[in-house]
């Protein structure tokens, strides 16, 4: 039960965060989306609160070292993530699933600027909660294993709530087992570290897929397949390799600066 609170917990302070934007938004700004980035802000918010005074937890636990390792381990996980998905997609071009389309963002001088906001209102705050904080809490109760299977379920299972190009409850099915499969190679990436920044870069790639790779499916259904089958070989391979130097599994062994807010 504790382990099944500590999900609902993380998915619940996601959902504040969430709505609690659209609610300020509605409010003061008529509706305006330029509010998303402060997702994070609340995340930040709901999480110091929660840790510091409910669960008693240390903020190093949620592994955003600050060293020269977060940016290059962010683009890494950029690139194993956009990896699976360009294949999954340049085989379903190839078996007719889809077609490639013109990339949604016109000037490639706006890309840098787009993947940060996508990163503040979606992969960042996102991976926060689930490769961050619920990684973290349940390390504590379960082998790595039961971490990365729950961690990668639950991330999932909010998928079913996500809207997405998929239509009849197979597609939609499939968009969930893809979602989860995305959540895999996260895990993988934090487990690989012990820092989240791999896992957020994991995360960004497929809004990265979609914007400057964009496709139009046909089959939606055998293109989120091809998709599910090469993010999980994905993981698998960054499951393989051993844990480097710079991992970092809790604060005693940490050796970079964090980004503690308690000071």
């Amino acid at each position: 039960m504790r382990n099944l609170g500590a999900v609902l917990v993380t998915i619940a302070m996601l959902f504040a965060a969430i709505f609690g934007v659209a609610a300020i938004g509605n409010v003061l700004f008529d509706g305006s989306q330029a509010l998303a980035p402060l997702i994070t802000v609340l995340v930040l918010l709901l999480l110091y609160v929660y840790r510091r005074f409910v669960s008693h937890r240390p903020w190093s636990g949620l592994g955003m070292t600050l060293t020269w390792r977060a940016l290059p381990q962010a683009l890494l996980g950029m690139a194993v993530g956009l990896a699976p998905l360009l294949a999954g997609n340049a085989v379903s071009v190839w078996a007719g699933a889809a077609t490639w389309q013109p990339p949604a963002i016109e000037s490639p001088l706006m890309l840098p600027l787009a993947i940060v906001l996508i990163m503040l209102r979606a992969s960042f705050p996102e991976e926060l909660l689930f490769r961050g904080h619920l990684y973290d809490t349940l390390s504590d109760r379960l082998g790595p294993r039961a971490v990365l299977a729950i961690t990668t379920l639950s991330f999932g299972a909010i998928h079913i709530l996500s809207s997405s190009p998929a239509s009849g409850i197979a597609e939609k099915i499939l968009f969930v087992v893809q979602a989860t499969a995305l959540g895999l190679l996260c895990g993988a990436a934090r487990a690989r570290t012990g820092a989240v920044w791999m896992a957020v870069g994991v995360h960004t790639s497929i809004y990265v897929s979609s914007g400057a790779f964009p496709t139009q499916e046909i089959n939606y259904g055998v293109q989120l397949a091809l998709q599910t089958a090469a993010l999980v070989l994905a993981a698998i391979l960054v499951l393989k390799f051993p844990a480097g130097r710079g991992r970092v599994s809790g604060p005693a062994r940490g050796s970079g600066r964090l980004l503690d807010p308690s000071g």
